[in-house]
């Protein structure tokens, strides 16, 4: 399925992710006329991506013709916009949510339908680099369709089972960029501290990071097979990895970060 064939769409909070996406949508084709922005407090960047593009920007949904619904907002306001949104949402309505930890149910019970699909894309979408984890449970194979084109737009697309599964992808991917990010902080601070200047340690840091991440991207051997090839017996990387791999080293720290995100992504859910 085309963007182009799915419209109109709405996009319910237009704030850095939901920007992201929308921004993919525009470059991979959707007319202008077939997406409407609501967001009743617009940043700059979203109300001149709105004016640069001639796409309408409004602060309500109501009385908007709407074939699919993305839910935007953070997860600490959905019930209260699920509430304003309701009578923009009919049988004909698709809806996407991609706040972290608000269930298909809670969904389903403040839009009153069951056509809902729930994803978990993150930051990399905005450079078309992203993954997006995805779970719907009462859609048909149409509904999907419109939802793999509307997201591939932001990277790859993973489908998932069972709802369950997606509090993972959050604290995965969905919070991994930074991750990331604070890595190349962490490696740019120990730089300095062996004698580097800051803008040295973090270009370093930085392009080392960006490198690797293309290096993976190009080569579809294991990541273990990547580390390996890097890692000459008894050589200074195998030095610094056995402090990475030892016990309590980075597996167990990464246990504990990604136990930390899920389990505040179930809370999201419950507040």
């Amino acid at each position: 399925m085309k963007l182009q064939e799915i419209g109109p769409i709405v996009l319910v909070g237009a704030g850095k992710m939901g920007l992201a996406l929308a921004r993919g949508w525009v470059a991979g084709g959707l007319p202008a006329n077939q997406l409407v922005l609501v967001d009743p407090k617009p940043l700059e960047p979203t109300a001149d991506f709105a004016r640069d593009h001639g796409i309408r920007l409004v602060t309500s949904p109501l009385g908007v013709l709407t074939h699919v619904m993305v839910l935007a907002v953070k997860p600490q306001v959905m019930k209260q916009v699920l509430a304003e949104i309701q009578p923009a949402v009919g049988p004909h309505t698709l809806v996407l949510s991609i706040a972290a930890g608000i269930s298909l149910k809670t969904l389903a019970n403040g839009l009153l339908t069951e056509r809902i699909v729930r994803a978990m894309p993150n930051t990399p979408a905005q450079v078309g680099k992203g993954i997006t984890g995805v779970v719907g449970l009462h859609i048909d194979e149409g509904d999907r369709d419109a939802i793999n084109a509307l997201l591939q737009a932001a990277g790859e697309v993973m489908w998932l089972d069972t709802e369950s599964k997606l509090d993972a992808v959050t604290a995965v991917s969905g919070s991994g960029p930074a991750y990331v990010f604070y890595m190349v902080e962490a490696l740019a601070v120990a730089g300095m501290r062996q004698g580097l200047e800051p803008g040295q340690a973090m270009q370093l840091a930085r392009q080392t990071v960006v490198g690797a991440a293309a290096l993976m991207e190009a080569d579809p051997q294991p990541v273990s097979v990547l580390r390996e090839n890097v890692t000459s017996p008894k050589g200074t990387t195998a030095a610094a990895l056995q402090v990475l791999m030892a016990p309590g080293g980075l597996e167990s720290l990464m246990d504990r970060v990604v136990l930390a995100a899920r389990l505040r992504s179930e809370e999201l859910g419950r507040e």
